[in-house]
């Protein structure tokens, strides 16, 4: 399994990124898929998820601003980023799991997702 992270960047606050996770080696529609982050001196914190049925969750930090979707014809999940804060600062992580029918936990949370991408770096100046 691989994710690969795409679309990081600097950009001002207020202003938007878009960032995409391709993933391979799995049947992709089956996976449920998630974006994390870390901040400079911070543990990594959920951002948001989506299940297979394409039901999302997100952050109290992020809700309004930030849109998680998936495109299962290309591989591909996305986060759309708008409204962008400097504390908004992180690498940004995608991570996949299978869609455990046993687990009744939240999907915001790391132990879900055993694949995860390399990262991509998001920086909002102020």
């Amino acid at each position: 399994v691989q994710l690969v992270e795409f679309g990081g960047g600097s950009v001002e606050s207020g202003g938007s990124l878009r960032l995409s996770c391709v993933g391979s080696g799995y049947v992709y529609g089956s996976y449920v898929m998630a974006w994390f982050r870390r901040a400079p001196q911070k543990v990594r914190e959920a951002v948001a998820a989506i299940d297979t049925d394409g039901q999302t969750f997100y952050a109290d930090s992020v809700k309004g601003r930030f849109t998680i979707s998936r495109d299962n014809a290309k591989n591909t999940l996305y986060l759309q980023m708008n409204s962008l804060k400097p504390e908004d600062t992180a690498i940004y992580y995608c991570a996949g799991g299978w869609d455990d029918p046993v687990y009744t936990g939240p999907l915001l949370d790391s132990i879900v997702y055993p694949y995860w991408g390399q990262g991509t770096q998001v920086t909002v100046s102020s």
